[in-house]
């Protein structure tokens, strides 16, 4: 029998977030970070930074003006009055404060609150007072989709619009070293296109294919690499084997690169509203992790966005002790 077309449909029971909790729990048995929050003067970015500290992952130093981020505590019920608090005129000077106190070492990473990403990463790349180093900057997905085993990284949607063979280099190599550091062992990464034989018609297979070479040389390392590959061939393994693909990444891999922010935009936008799944985020790159967080956000987002940084933070402290 067909339902009715007005019928609702029974309340499913929501996923759990084994990748997300796992990552949660792991940064709160790890050394409290200080961390820059860059104009948090809404409800939504504060609660972010609040709820991390209080779940022993940041210790906030709240930049920007004293009275609007009192109102958002307000709003919000919140006490604030534990935290360090930096106030500046307007959002431009609060990204610019946050990023001198990460140049100055008073923070260990940067959080954007509720000002427009570009303003940040204005600061952040600016030649003279910002946070580059020699590597790329870009942005990673972490995405606890609930019906793929593993944690997924998704780049570059963000920040990289339409990267280069070079640039490509170090998105990987950034989603790389993330994996790594989290301690989620030696990753899997599928380089996408739209199909997965190499052809001059469509350049990202030609760009797959170079940086697999580069992997074999050594210009990219601590990663499995193949490519090009087709979304499917990437994640389903029956997928791969029907199409006689035979590698350790076909069907199993945990991180994605794109072609470009397009692709990977609307890749990561269709997990989340079709698939059920949620998408932290951190850019990478430069000389601390930046925690980038959404309005949209779930707490469980948010917290886990805190919990990458912290992790991958830590273990960059840590691999600096040992050099």
């Amino acid at each position: 029998m067909l339902a009715r077309a007005d019928a609702k449909p029974a309340a499913a029971e929501p996923p759990r977030r084994e990748k997300y909790e796992r990552l949660i729990s792991q940064a709160r048995a790890v050394e409290a970070v200080a961390t820059a929050v860059a104009h948090p003067c809404d409800a939504s970015s504060l609660e972010g930074a609040i709820q991390a500290a209080e779940a022993g992952m940041i210790v906030p130093i709240l930049v920007g003006p004293r009275a609007k981020i009192h109102a958002a505590a307000e709003k919000c019920g919140a006490d604030i009055s534990r935290f360090e608090l930096i106030d500046t005129p307007h959002s431009h000077a609060a990204a610019a404060k946050a990023v001198e106190l990460v140049r100055s070492g008073k923070a260990e990473l940067l959080m954007k609150g509720s000002l427009h990403t570009d303003e940040l990463m204005r600061e952040v790349t600016a030649k003279d007072t910002g946070l580059r180093t020699a590597r790329r900057i870009s942005h990673v997905f972490v995405m606890d989709v609930p019906t793929y085993p593993y944690a997924l990284f998704i780049t570059d949607a963000a920040v990289n619009i339409f990267p280069d063979l070079e640039a490509k280099q170090d998105i990987v190599q950034n989603a790389i070293d993330l994996h790594l550091g989290l301690g989620l062992g030696k990753p899997r990464v599928a380089i996408l296109s739209a199909v997965e034989t190499v052809t001059p018609k469509i350049p990202s297979t030609i760009e797959a294919a170079a940086l697999c070479k580069m992997a074999e040389r050594g210009q990219i390392t601590g990663g499995v690499l193949d490519g090009p590959l087709a979304l499917d061939n990437a994640i389903s393994r029956e997928a791969a084997e029907i199409k006689g693909l035979h590698s350790p990444v076909a069907g199993e891999a945990q991180i994605l690169v794109v072609p470009d922010l397009e692709a990977g935009n609307m890749l990561a936008k269709n997990l989340t509203f079709l698939a059920n799944a949620d998408a932290a985020g951190i850019v990478l790159g430069a000389r601390v992790p930046i925690i980038l967080t959404s309005r949209a956000d779930s707490v469980r987002t948010r917290m886990a966005s805190c919990a990458v940084a912290v992790l991958y933070a830590t273990a960059l402290r840590q691999k600096l002790r040992v050099e």
